[in-house]
């Protein structure tokens, strides 16, 4: 009996210091989300949330999957600097709607739309990982308004990021599940990212990587999103005509990217006319370790 009451004891005083814990990081993940100075606008498709930093010529940025304009900033600190940086956080991510029916097709209009209301006939676009799909729009369905398309890291026609995953897995779509495997399993969460075997290689790394695994939290506002870029979007790009893209278009992908296949990088890079691929040896999807690389290549095709 006493062996019992102690074992109890134990599990007790265990579940109270895990929920201090998941307590404790959501409200330090809310206040740093907080900290953004994020905007919002009204337009056909509803509330468009956005954030920017920097001044110069501007690149509109399409971020990646369990992200928002946060994490769109975060991603392009390094490798986008000396611009006028602009982040929608794209259809269901934060203070973002998500239109009924919705499409990476009208997102990217959605796009157009907050371009027009910020007065900018012309901008550079650069597609991160899931927000590929409504990069790729922005450039089919209004050329004239896209001096450049950069894709990093991208969901192209024919990776496993391109097949929406099982229905199960939205059960993970969520602040506990993903902070437990954060928390308890960050090699799971790891692999969850992108991130190759033997990263991070040092405390730069390593830095970039703690951040980029913190920054889905909290994760709640952003899984309209994410449900959607996953089981919609993401599959979607199959059906992009590529070869009519007319825009000068980067390709940036690692060849150790676990997550989307660079083999499909390159054949896409190969049907866009005006496409140039880079491809990183490695760093996987997070691209770490190649922040001054990514930097001089996105700056010097941004300027031709």
């Amino acid at each position: 009996m006493r062996s019992m009451v102690g074992v109890t004891a134990v599990a007790t005083v265990g579940a109270g210091i895990v929920a201090y814990r998941y307590r404790r990081d959501l409200g330090n993940a809310r206040a740093r989300l907080a900290r953004v100075d994020r905007k919002t606008v009204r337009t056909d498709w509803g509330l468009v949330e956005y954030a920017e930093r920097g001044a110069g010529e501007p690149v509109l940025v399409s971020h990646g999957i369990f992200h928002g304009c946060d994490g769109g900033l975060l991603a392009t600190r390094e490798e986008i600097t000396g611009l006028r940086v602009i982040v929608p956080s794209r259809f269901g991510y934060l203070g973002s709607a998500m239109p009924a029916d919705a499409s990476a097709a009208e997102q990217a209009d959605a796009f157009v739309a907050l371009l027009d209301l910020l007065e900018i006939t012309r901008a550079d676009v650069v597609g991160i990982s899931a927000g590929t799909g409504a990069a790729l729009q922005t450039a089919l369905r209004h050329p004239g308004r896209v001096g450049h398309l950069v894709v990093s890291s991208g969901n192209w026609p024919g990776s496993p990021t391109a097949q929406a995953p099982p229905q199960w897995a939205k059960a993970f779509y969520s602040d506990p599940a993903m902070w437990a495997m954060r928390t308890f399993v960050p090699p799971m969460m790891g692999r969850l990212m992108g991130v190759p075997v033997g990263f991070p290689r040092d405390e730069n790394d390593a830095r970039r990587m703690e951040e980029m695994l913190e920054s889905i939290f909290p994760l709640e506002p952003r899984r309209e999103g994410a449900v959607f870029d996953a089981f919609v979007s993401n599959p979607q790009v199959g059906e992009y005509p590529l070869e009519d893209i007319t825009v000068p278009t980067l390709v940036i992908h690692a060849a150790d990217d676990p997550l989307a296949s660079p083999e499909a990088a390159a054949a896409a890079a190969g049907r866009i006319p005006a496409a140039t691929l880079v491809s990183l040896p490695s760093g996987g999807h997070l691209g770490l370790g190649q922040t001054g690389r990514v930097r001089e290549e996105i700056s010097g095709f941004l300027e031709t």
